[in-house]
């Protein structure tokens, strides 16, 4: 079993402190999701937590089975298994999907264990028709020319294909039809199991209806206010942010 501990982190971004002191833990076999306002640090937590030089960690720590992971650069981050599904995918000419993603396989194997051409083709084909992919997408440029549902598969297939040992997955279904929310669930469902755990941003109740999470964080003014299991997602649904946060006494302001 694997932990990611997040302790007391404070994050600011150009001097201006989003994150005042997040507190979690996630263990592999467990899938968490955050859900919370616009604005209340969530993405913020992702980028963070992976490494992302605009994102200054003025406090805290973020600990991989004990080992504080905030000195490592991101690629030494995702080599130590973790993985981040962005909420707006990069494009990068000149690289096929393939590609990228035997090369991300690799990279945290050693050399001696790399996957073979043959090897990475049967899992391939196996993955993408999991997720009714057509074949095309393995040789097109990385999210190049993408809808925004095939950016979101293509970050799924990623996940499957690495099986990394944390995935931060960050409103994976902002902007999804019923069918490709179903899709992008299956695969991640999939990845379900000891080795694994991941941590779901997402606004709303709909994605858990199909992953059904065993731990809910609600964030608020960039902090974690409250944490329950799969009905607390369902009690949001009904309540809002405004009768949670008049519960816990929290001065919280619509926004409109």
């Amino acid at each position: 079993m694997s932990v990611l501990e997040v302790k007391d982190l404070h994050v600011a971004i150009e001097d201006k402190e989003i994150l005042k002191g997040v507190n979690l833990v996630m263990k592999t076999g467990e899938i968490h999701a955050i859900m919370g306002p616009n604005g209340t640090g969530k993405s913020t937590l992702s980028a963070a937590i992976m490494g992302n030089p605009n994102y200054e960690v003025t406090k805290g720590e973020v600990l991989f089975d004990g080992k504080n992971i905030l000195d490592l650069e991101v690629d030494e981050r995702a080599r130590l298994g973790l993985f981040l599904a962005m909420q707006y995918p990069s494009e990068i000419p000149g690289i096929s999907n393939a590609e990228f993603m035997r090369a991300a396989i690799n990279a945290r194997r050693e050399e001696d264990e790399k996957i073979s051409v043959m090897q990475f083709l049967k899992k391939l084909d196996k993955k993408m028709d999991l997720l009714n992919m057509p074949e095309e997408m393995a040789e097109r440029y990385l999210n190049e020319g993408f809808s925004g549902g095939e950016k979101k598969r293509n970050e799924i297939l990623q996940l499957l294909m690495i099986e990394p040992t944390f995935a931060i997955l960050d409103e994976i279904d902002s902007g999804l039809d019923i069918d490709a929310l179903k899709v992008v669930a299956k695969g991640i469902n999939e990845m379900r199991g000891e080795g694994f755990g991941a941590l779901i941003i997402t606004h709303y109740q709909r994605l858990l209806n199909y992953i059904v999470p065993d731990v809910v964080h609600i964030m608020m003014d960039g902090r974690v206010v409250l944490t329950g299991d799969a009905e607390l997602a369902k009690r949001l649904e009904a309540e809002g942010y405004a009768g949670i946060s008049a519960e816990l006494g929290i001065d919280y302001k619509e926004e409109v």
